[in-house]
Formats: C-alpha cells, sequence, structure tokens
C-alpha cells in the first residue's frame, strides 16, 4: 500500500455527501415525448410528409425541439394514417423507460368536428383498479400528459378541427417489458408503461416520479377498501413483510423507498387505520431521527442515536464509542449481534421509530414496526402499544 493510500483524504467523500459527482443533464417525460410524436404525426398528416423535428410545448409552457425519426403515412384518403416516432432521453437520470420509442399514430374522424380521441396502442398500460384517476380498462395516459397531447393536435391541427376530428394512438414497442422495471402491476396498471409527467422535464435522480407513486399506491388501496397499508424500503423488506402478514392482499403493501412523509401523509389523507413499517436498521435509524426523507444524499445515520441505542441494551463502553466513531448502522447491529443484542438492539430502534413517526406524522392509525436482518429474516415486531 503507498504512502497516498495510507494517509487519509482531506476532502473524504462520505455516504449523504453532495459533493459526490453525479450527472446533471435533464431529460424529457414519456408525456413530453409522447404529445411531440403526436404533434409530428398531425402535421404530417396535414402536410403529406412528416417532418424530421418538431417544436412540442410542454406542460410548464416551454417550447422544446424534438428529433422525430421513422416518420411516414400509409393508407389514402380517409384511411391515411400519419406515423411519427420520438426516442425519449432521460438525460442524465436511471429512468426505466430511457431510450423508449414514444410512437403516435393519427388518422382523421370525418365528420367529428373538433374531437381528439385518444387510445392506447401495444407498450401503453392498460387501467384495472380504481385509485388512479383513470377509467378503468383506458389506457395509462395521466391527466396532465393527456391534456398536453391534446393541446399539441389541436394546435398541429388547426383548420381541420372545424369539421373532422383526430384519433391519436399512443404505442411503445417493448413497453410490456419495461412496464416490469415498475411498480405498474402493483398499481393495477397491466401490459405497458404509463405516460407520465407533470412539467414533460426528468431531472436527474428526480424524486418526484417515485414519491408520486408511492401516493398512488396508496390511494389504489383505500380506493378498494383495505384498511391496512404496509410501507417497506425496498424489494428485500417487501418481501419479508409479505412473509409476516400472509393476510393482507398484494395491493396493501408500498415500497415507500425512501420517502416517509409522503408515505406517511397518504395514509393519513386516506384514514387508513392500520400502518405497518418493514425495516433494516439503517432506514429505521433514519427513521428514529424523524427525516422526510432517508436517502444518503439527504442525511446521514445518526451515529450518536445508535450509540444510545446500544447503551440502553447494555453494549459495552468501548463498543458504544466504536458505534459513535463508525461510517454506518450495519457496524453496530453486526458488533451487537456477537454480543447476543441483536433483539433488544433492534427492538430498542424501532421503539424510538414509532416514537418519531408518529410525532412527525400524528393520526388515528395503529403503527407496527417489523424489522429483517440484511438477509430479510425476522428479527423482531413491536406495536405501538408497547413504544409510547
Amino acid at each position: 500500500m503507498s504512502e497516498a493510500d495510507r494517509a487519509e483524504p482531506a476532502a473524504k467523500v462520505r455516504k449523504g455527501d453532495g459533493r459526490r459527482a453525479r450527472g446533471n443533464r435533464t431529460g424529457f417525460t414519456t408525456g413530453a415525448c409522447s404529445a411531440a410524436a403526436a404533434r409530428a404525426a398531425t402535421l404530417g398528416l396535414l402536410a403529406g410528409e412528416v417532418p424530421a423535428t418538431v417544436v412540442c410545448r410542454l406542460p410548464n409552457g416551454q417550447e422544446v425541439s424534438f428529433a422525430v425519426s421513422d416518420g411516414n403515412l400509409a393508407g389514402e384518403g380517409e384511411s391515411r394514417v400519419a406515423h411519427a416516432v420520438v426516442v425519449k432521453d432521460a438525460g442524465d437520470d436511471p429512468d426505466a423507460t430511457d431510450g423508449a420509442h414514444l410512437t403516435a399514430d393519427v388518422r382523421v374522424l370525418p365528420g367529428r368536428a373538433g374531437t381528439i380521441e385518444l387510445k392506447g396502442g401495444f407498450g401503453i398500460g392498460v387501467v384495472t383498479k380504481d385509485g388512479l384517476g383513470l377509467a378503468i380498462g383506458g389506457p395509462a395516459i395521466n391527466p396532465v400528459p393527456r391534456r398536453n397531447i391534446r393541446d399539441n393536435v389541436v394546435a398541429a391541427a388547426g383548420e381541420l378541427l372545424d369539421h373532422d376530428g383526430l384519433e391519436v394512438t399512443l404505442s411503445v414497442p417493448g413497453g410490456d417489458a419495461m412496464a416490469k422495471k415498475t411498480l405498474n402491476a402493483r398499481l393495477g396498471i397491466l401490459g405497458g408503461i404509463s405516460i407520465l409527467g407533470t412539467t414533460g422535464i426528468v431531472r436527474p435522480y428526480s424524486t418526484a416520479a417515485f414519491r408520486a407513486s408511492v401516493v398512488q399506491a396508496v390511494d389504489v388501496a383505500a380506493t378498494q377498501g383495505q384498511t391496512s397499508v404496509v410501507f417497506t424500503t425496498g424489494g428485500r423488506t417487501e418481501k419479508f413483510a409479505m412473509g409476516q402478514l400472509p393476510e393482507l392482499d398484494e395491493s396493501c403493501f408500498v415500497q415507500m423507498g425512501d420517502f416517509v412523509k409522503a408515505a406517511f401523509q397518504s395514509a393519513v389523507k386516506r384514514r387508513l387505520p392500520r400502518v405497518y413499517v418493514g425495516a433494516m436498521v439503517g432506514k429505521l435509524t433514519k427513521m428514529c431521527q424523524g427525516l422526510a426523507v432517508t436517502h444518503a444524499w439527504k442525511a446521514e445515520v445518526d451515529r450518536d442515536l445508535l450509540a444510545d441505542a446500544a447503551r440502553e441494551v447494555g453494549a459495552p463502553a468501548d463498543l458504544i464509542a466504536a458505534i459513535r466513531g463508525a461510517e454506518t448502522a450495519r457496524f453496530a447491529a453486526e458488533r451487537l449481534a456477537g454480543l447476543g443484542l441483536t433483539v433488544p438492539f433492534h427492538r430498542a430502534l424501532a421503539g424510538k421509530a414509532i416514537r418519531s413517526l408518529k410525532a412527525c406524522h400524528p393520526g388515528p392509525y395503529h403503527l407496527t414496526v417489523l424489522v429483517c436482518d440484511f438477509e430479510g429474516r425476522f428479527i423482531c415486531r413491536l406495536e405501538e402499544d408497547e413504544a409510547l
């Protein structure tokens, strides 16, 4: 090992340190790309040639030029269909739909003045459950992009709409496979992706879309008449929680990720009487801290809190000191496990988490915390009656 390797870096980057480099190039939503494709196809239908680029007005009022690919026209007369594709560029955001080919096919509806009929084709999800604000059996095209698509088509169609209407069919080749990387199936959106976006812009590592999906999942559960919701921090904790609560319907389980505040506010708003949380030691500690968002970029784990919990369950002084200086909550969990203190330590944290969550998000709900280890194995379950 070199001297440089042994030396402590002057500007060491730790978890939660905002200095860590990340891309900052913005991109565009599926809604914006769909609107651009629909506008290009509409212009092509009127002009007899689909343009290679199109200027689209986004929901936020910004006008952006999009490249158009695979533009063509097929058929004759009233059967003519204009086809256009806009490839989604999500910028530096790790988005499951980055590179998706948002496709629009537009045809005239003779004699149906002013009508814009929006349909979903292959790769666009179909709504099968209440609670999404969309018609069951219809395409998963959210209200804001739906309006934006319509507005762009109207702007391109001009006087044609004085006597005829237009049918716009959106599709996404491969959208069914992309949807498997999202929470769509849990929300009752089957067979493809959703057309989303409230501004038209995707910001790198944006939390808005995930936060919205958490709220939407709670709405779906409540609309279906569920009385319990189970918030988990990821796939492993969700699998663990499902094993602990087999009596609950799948719609009760919501991966809140880091969005504690959004999850609990939604549950309180929907007046759900039972709330469960499934977590491991790191996120559990963040909940003890009362954080609205538990991502490492927002705040580090409070090692003093971990050390205090260790002290409460009888850990020796040297270990308590080591925990205060450690980088992760996992360090504390693993060292305490070696002393046979796994269950009391995690019960102490669960109690702190319950008190913090109930204080930050008051409501008439009953709160239960389920804790697992890093392999998803049960450690403890604590009811709020035991903690308050």
